[in-house]
């Protein structure tokens, strides 16, 4: 089988850029069972509502969805389990650190494949917005949609 050269989006996680103000990223590996991995080259997975948390020195990724692969038989995974994430100690720390004392959240980006054909997760260190912040985002975002609609139009 032929190696991917380039990164294949499995999920991606748009409403966290919109909830969340994302200070910092990072890519974490991810421990799956083989049918996981099966259903996801498939493009099956959804991290809308997953988030990382720490338990017990380890960084967990909760509440991702990764549908039950269809050939699995009995031998398919838990759609929902918990999965753990492969990071370096000094990553997990500074992960710690950063949402025990500063109050912030670890949000799942996005899920890929990288060159390798390894499934990666994009994880960010991130504040949740407040509602005027969310407010302010929509009119940047429609006054950026107005000025290109307005430079379409003169030429």
């Amino acid at each position: 089988m032929a190696k991917n050269t380039n990164i294949t989006t499995v999920a991606d996680n748009r409403k966290a850029r919109f909830s969340y103000e994302v200070i910092d990223t990072l890519e974490a590996g991810l421990v799956l069972s083989g049918t996981e991995v099966k259903s996801l080259r498939e493009g099956h997975a959804n991290i809308q509502e997953s988030y990382a948390a720490v338990e017990g020195g380890e960084i967990w990724l909760i509440n991702s969805h990764i549908p039950e692969y269809f050939a699995g038989n009995r031998f398919n995974h838990e759609p929902r389990r918990r999965r753990k994430l492969l990071l370096s100690k000094k990553e997990m720390a500074r992960l710690a650190q950063a949402v025990e004392r500063e109050g912030m959240t670890m949000v799942p980006l996005k899920l890929y494949f990288n060159e390798r054909g390894i499934a990666k997760l994009l994880l960010a260190i991130a504040r949740g917005k407040k509602l005027h912040d969310k407010r302010e985002t929509l009119k940047q975002r429609d006054w950026s949609r107005e000025q290109a609609r307005l430079l379409k139009e003169r030429g």
